[in-house]
């Protein structure tokens, strides 16, 4: 299967009058390993990805996680059980990368390849422009990833879904999944979806 036999997944806008106080979901955030198979609703998927780098100022493109400089260097790619899609932020909407099942591509532990979502946090260095320094890029791009992946993480809290962070992964065969350029890093992962 190739990226033409899957389609763009066009996003429902986020719901953002739903889930916990955000002291309650911060109360029960935490890891979970163990996941079920069930599928995640649009609805759900929607509001995950725009927690993790979604759009929250229209009029400046600004976005729901921060980046130094404002490079929204972070590209979330969304791998689930019918392929790998890149997150659109300003059509809202997930863009086919590879068809088929690339969920044991996604990390080394066995729920990762159960579990509906993997989120794979992805730096472009190459838009990191205010520094030569290599480090100073992977280390801010390490902060954003987090970012998003702590937004994720809350929404998840609060939405009684189940998540865990993750570096677990063999990252060039998931770099060829998700046909990374050069100047491309993977940063970490999230495992997301209902607890088993």
């Amino acid at each position: 299967m190739n990226a033409q036999e899957i389609s763009a997944i066009k996003l429902d806008p986020p719901q953002l009058t739903k889930g916990k106080l955000l002291m309650q979901a911060l109360s029960q955030r935490h890891s979970t390993r163990e996941f079920s198979d069930r599928e995640l609703s649009l609805h759900e998927l929607s509001d995950i990805l725009w927690c993790a780098d979604g759009i929250n100022r229209k009029e400046s493109g600004l976005r729901t996680a921060p980046s130094a400089v404002n490079r929204q260097e972070i590209d979330v790619y969304a791998v689930m059980k019918k392929g790998a899609y890149l997150y659109d932020a300003k059509k809202n909407e997930l863009l086919p990368v590879s068809a088929g099942d690339h969920r044991k591509a996604a990390g080394t532990q066995g729920f990762v390849s159960i579990a509906p979502l993997n989120l794979i946090y992805v730096a472009d260095l190459n838009k990191m422009d205010y520094t030569k320094d290599e480090v100073t890029k992977q280390v801010y791009a390490g902060i954003s990833a987090g970012h998003c992946s702590q937004s994720v993480y809350l929404y998840c809290a609060s939405a009684g879904l189940a998540a865990v962070v993750r570096a677990s992964m063999g990252k060039d065969e998931l770099g060829k999944v998700l046909k990374l350029r050069p100047g491309q890093k993977i940063m970490i992962a999230q495992t997301v979806g209902y607890k088993k």
